[in-house]
């Protein structure tokens, strides 16, 4: 099951850039690592407010739940609020194969 996620992020005051630096850091291994098995699928940064944080991202899942244990595990977590939106196929998708 595929789902797309906003995730925006809120860095706490005080955060020193070496903190910022290092969980961006760990955040891009671990998204390669999610993309590589094939749970994270796309990334999109949409129009951005001065200073915001924001991502959209399709991630493919078996449930809700597993998904959550896959959110969880990325580090940015810790400061990011987010929403998921469980998409089902469209009959009209150009991009499902012929007769599915």
């Amino acid at each position: 099951m595929e789902f797309l996620v906003d995730m925006v992020t809120t860095v706490p005051d005080g955060t020193t850039e070496e903190a910022i630096a290092d969980i961006r850091a760990r955040e891009a291994r671990r998204s390669g690592e999610l993309a590589a098995q094939g749970t994270l699928l796309r990334l999109w940064r949409p129009p951005l407010a001065p200073g915001e944080w924001r991502t959209w991202g399709l991630f493919n899942a078996p449930d809700e739940e597993r998904l959550e244990q896959v959110l969880t595990s990325m580090p940015l977590r810790v400061w990011r609020q987010d929403t998921v939106t469980p998409l089902s196929p469209h009959p009209n998708d150009p991009g499902l194969p012929e007769g599915t």
